[in-house]
């Protein structure tokens, strides 16, 4: 298993740096290779130096904390639309006010519980998520509605609830929430930013569950 202790050592060695998106701000994580290369040596898990792969020096990695998960924890995500100008915003969510939020969706595809999914499914999004890979997996895209919620506050207008859909990214929010992440990245377009912030925002103090320190 590999443990956080390490994740924790491998931050110590890189740089942070912090980004302010509109009204929230997303904190970016830049690793090198040689980091990745020094964290593996140091925690006996010697790298493939043939597949290998430095990501671009503009690249940035979010590190999410895996709580309940056997074969590693933690996962590594980067961007949908890392290209200046992209008018897309990364939020970090509480993960149970997410999957709320995409269980509403009435319009897109559901996934069921990951204990539902047929076991090729469960290997491949585990494998595909693995950060052993030299590739590094894009963060769930997904974009957010409102609508009346039931009852009579509904009825008037008082109580909204949100609705998310999964434009990309389904299969590993789900299998992260499965595996114990209480908090990750989504990338939104940002005139949804705001509401995805207002219906689903991490507490806070989730920094230390989502994996940066």
């Amino acid at each position: 298993m590999k443990s956080d202790y390490g994740v924790k050592a491998l931050y110590s060695i890189v740089l942070f740096s912090s980004e302010n998106e509109g009204a929230g701000s997303s904190r970016e994580v830049r690793c090198s290779a040689l980091s990745h290369v020094i964290f593996r040596w140091c925690f006996g898990m010697k790298p493939n130096m043939d597949t290998m792969v430095a990501p671009t020096a503009a690249e940035a990695v979010w590190i999410v904390r895996l709580r309940s998960h056997p074969q590693y924890d933690f996962v590594r995500l980067k961007r949908v639309f890392a290209e200046p100008g992209s008018r897309h915003q990364v939020v970090l969510v509480d993960v149970r006010r997410l999957l709320q939020c995409a269980d509403r969706d009435d319009t897109d595809y559901v996934l069921k519980a990951v204990d539902d999914w047929h076991a090729g499914k469960v290997r491949g999004i585990r494998e595909f998520l693995d950060p052993d890979n030299p590739r590094v997996p894009e963060m769930p895209y997904v974009t957010i509605s409102v609508r009346r919620a039931e009852g009579l506050l509904g009825l008037i207008g008082v109580h909204r609830q949100g609705v998310v859909a999964f434009r990309n990214g389904q299969h590993r929010a789900r299998y992260m929430a499965h595996a114990g992440a209480l908090c990750m990245p989504v990338e939104v377009h940002e005139r949804e930013a705001d509401l995805l912030r207002a219906m689903c925002a991490a507490p806070g103090d989730a920094v230390a569950e989502y994996g940066e320190v």
